[in-house]
């Protein structure tokens, strides 16, 4: 793991009328190799902070960096340029085109950040194929399951090679079997390096992958606990 955190919110705020802040006053860092699970009752402020992190929203207080980016400084567009490069993300309703097929879906942010076609068709079907789902690659994604969408949606986040791998609930919409499809992929994505912060309810998904549990109530850290890998 490297010196500087890859994360780093200082004394943030997020206010959005004249009740509690989502957010209050709170300092998190997160250092590249990490797998960190954001837990806490909904309305806690799990997803606030995850939009923070992705340039989807902005502090009313303090500062949010990533990777030595002030993150909440950044223009519209330029938030856009720093998830493309920087930020994969994964949803819980999975975010897909339906228009679109599944390779055409992953290769997205790739075609959206300028990349060469070869590249890009290489990475994408090495991305199709490790993930167990390339031949799906013609398909449209009404087609498929909720588990193997989930798998569409990872290998889209995947393309551009993001340090940070950002995920909202993975598997919250997902059956028994489609959700642990999924836990394994977080897992195994983390045991190869990949950098995770996800918000999630589901327990045995952060103890299965995380190296860490952060626990939010009322927009505050309650609780933030290393896991030992004898316990995952």
């Amino acid at each position: 793991m490297t010196t500087e955190p890859l994360i780093a919110l200082q004394h943030v705020t997020r206010r959005y009328d004249s009740g509690p802040p989502a957010l209050d006053d709170v300092s998190l860092t997160v250092r590249t190799g990490e797998a960190v699970a954001i837990l806490g009752p909904s309305g806690s402020g799990k997803s606030t902070l995850l939009n923070l992190v992705a340039g989807l929203d902005k502090p009313t207080e303090g500062t949010v960096t990533v990777g030595g980016t002030r993150v909440d400084t950044l223009s519209e567009a330029a938030s856009a340029r720093y998830r493309r490069a920087r930020v994969g993300l994964v949803f819980q309703f999975f975010n897909l085109l339906d228009d679109l097929t599944v390779f055409d879906n992953v290769v997205l942010p790739a075609q959206l950040a300028g990349n060469a076609r070869g590249e890009t068709t290489r990475r994408a079907t090495e991305l199709l194929t490790a993930l167990g789902i390339d031949r799906h690659a013609r398909a449209y994604p009404g087609r498929l399951s909720g588990g193997e969408r989930q798998r569409v949606a990872v290998a889209r986040s995947l393309m551009n090679r993001p340090a940070l791998l950002l995920a909202d609930e993975p598997t919250g919409a997902l059956d028994t079997a489609s959700g642990a499809e999924v836990r394994r992929l977080l897992t195994g994505l983390h045991a190869d390096g990949q950098t995770i912060v996800l918000v999630t309810h589901d327990r045995t998904l952060a103890a299965e992958c995380a190296t860490r549990t952060i626990e939010v109530v009322d927009g505050r850290i309650a609780t933030d606990t290393a896991v030992s890998a004898a316990t995952r």
